[in-house]
């Protein structure tokens, strides 16, 4: 794979297969046992571990069995703040506006 663009859906789906089956054998469970435990069917997760699509809410259930819910980290938006917006916010709002001398001075000149 040269580039992340490249890599196809079914191969990413494979690679979750695989992380859900290696992360349930490296705890001892069955299909069966965690399966029950995700309150999910058995085919189901072996659909899954074979690379076939599944869904979000799916795979939440069976990475909080496995205490695999790090993976989800990777999607955590971090908001940064510009210098320019914490300068501005550390400067005192104004309460009032007044009109400059020089504006005065004008609609004096008009009458």
């Amino acid at each position: 794979m040269n580039t992340k663009m490249e890599i196809s859906d079914q191969y990413i789906l494979q690679q979750i297969g695989n992380y859900v089956r290696h992360s349930r054998q490296q705890k001892q469970l069955t299909q069966k046992e965690l399966a029950q435990q995700a309150g999910i069917s058995r085919s189901t997760l072996s659909l899954i571990e074979r690379g076939e699509a599944a869904t979000t809410l799916t795979l939440i259930q069976i990475l909080r069995i496995l205490n695999q819910l790090q993976v989800f980290d990777a999607f955590k938006v971090i908001e940064e703040v510009s210098p320019l917006d914490l300068l501005n916010k550390s400067k005192p709002k104004r309460q009032r506006v007044r009109k400059t001398k020089r504006n005065n001075e004008a609609n004096d000149l008009e009458w």
